[in-house]
């Protein structure tokens, strides 16, 4: 498989006439090859990946010559809507090529992570076996090639996000999604995020190795961030060789790393409501920051987007039934709740979704009720009251001072990035 990188000279980013002739380097020592394409990019919660740019110019290349199959890698997410496509790739990707993938009944089992390597690697915290499950249309012979797209950035389940776990978490199963949360969740969240080779790392790549070597597989990795509403793409990495994933770890802890002196007192954080319509996606406010959070701080997170805890209707009702009520007691319900004990990604994020006593979580909504959010534990406040105070079109990314003298830490987008102390990382 060819090696392709491309690195931005500037701030502004890959620009969109170098991007396409970088993806059509990608490709051409394929060309006549190539009969039948599947792509897997992310869904819409993934917006500033410019994963959703790239897959539509691969369609736009190809399609005249290749039958091309989108499947977003989905996970536990609800599938995508008609409008959301068309947010995502633009007009230029017909609706009905993107088939949705269903994480509890598309999957076929390759095989297991032995229980030995996984008690190795996660220091003797889990010792089971994992099962490796993946949508039954990676094993279709008839497709010559499968272009994985997404964006390397800071993670709470894997430490850096996608490479692989775009195929096995993305594209994967409930119990290779369950087992890899609860692995990250059980190792702890903090000796992880925004580095490589932790034990869910780990774990994804044996899967690749051992199970998936062969498959015509070709991953396409960005780093980006944002900037008044604009996404940059700084990097472009695609090939097979774990080494781009490696060089695109190593440019995301350069771009999407955010270091401060002392710990934050008073946090606030937007999210965008066509990215989060969940607190599964928008305690990403919560994770990313909580090592730069100060013991007995404050999180504000204005969600205008979000109406429901769970992207899955059953782990919806489970995050209502339990909330978010910090590790230890979570793996204590772990124990004795059957139907917990059964849904480990939903315990994963339980724990994600809290700070464990040390700071207070305000969630400032207006599609879910005071009773909704104060059941899940959180701290409710009226979204317009919140955005009356912190008015987005007037906040900085940073330290901000209010009119009233208020200073707070302000984030507009936590899904770009990962906030610490220096101490803490």
């Amino acid at each position: 498989m060819k090696k392709l990188v491309l690195r931005s000279s500037c701030d502004s980013g890959i620009c969109d006439d170098e991007l396409y002739k970088g993806l059509e380097e990608s490709v051409a020592h394929l060309a006549g090859k190539l009969k039948k394409i599947l792509l897997l990019p992310p869904d819409i919660t993934r917006y500033h990946s410019g994963a959703g740019k790239i897959t539509a110019m691969y369609y736009k290349m190809l399609k005249d010559t290749c039958a091309i199959d989108i499947m977003p890698a989905l996970g536990t997410h609800v599938p995508m809507s008609r409008e959301e496509c068309a947010a995502f790739f633009g007009d230029g990707v017909p609706f009905e090529r993107v088939n949705p993938h269903n994480w509890r009944t598309d999957v076929v089992k390759l095989g297991e992570v032995p229980e030995e390597y996984v008690r190795d690697v996660s220091e003797g915290l889990v010792c089971e076996p994992v099962d490796v499950e993946v949508n039954r249309r990676l094993l279709d012979k008839s497709y010559d090639l499968i272009i994985s797209i997404g964006q390397v950035v800071p993670h709470e389940v894997v430490g850096m996000a996608n490479y692989s776990k775009n195929i096995f978490v993305g594209c994967g199963g409930s119990s290779m999604i369950n087992s890899s949360h609860m692995l990250g969740a059980f190792y702890g969240m903090e000796r992880m995020m925004g580095r490589d080779y932790s034990p869910v790392r780990k774990v994804f790549d044996y899967a690749e190795e051992h199970f998936i070597k062969d498959m015509p597989l070709m991953y396409v990795l960005t780093v980006t961030t944002q900037a008044q509403g604009k996404t940059a793409i700084h990097g472009l990495f695609a090939g097979r060789d774990r080494g781009l994933f490696e060089e695109a770890v190593k440019l995301s802890q350069e771009k999407n790393l955010t270091f401060v002196d002392k710990p934050l007192k008073k946090v606030v954080v937007y999210l965008d409501g066509q990215e989060f319509k969940s607190t599964w996606l928008g305690n990403k406010a919560i994770y990313r920051t909580r090592m730069a959070m100060a013991d007995g701080g404050e999180l504000i997170v204005m969600a205008p987007g979000v109406g429901r805890f769970g992207e899955d209707d059953r782990n919806d009702l489970l995050i209502r039934k339990y909330g978010y009520v910090g590790r230890v007691k979570v793996l204590e319900l772990v124990k004795s709740s059957r139907d917990l004990r059964c849904n480990l990604s939903v315990a994963a994020h339980l724990i994600h979704g809290s700070s464990d006593g040390r700071f207070s979580i305000t969630y400032a909504v207006d599609k879910l009720s005071r009773e909704e959010v104060e059941g899940a534990n959180f701290i409710y406040m009226p979204l317009n009251e919140a955005l009356e105070k912190y008015d987005p079109q007037k906040l900085k990314d940073g330290f901000n001072t209010l009119e009233d003298g208020d200073e707070i830490f302000y984030i507009s987008n936590p899904a770009l990035g990962l906030w610490a102390d220096r101490s803490r990382f």
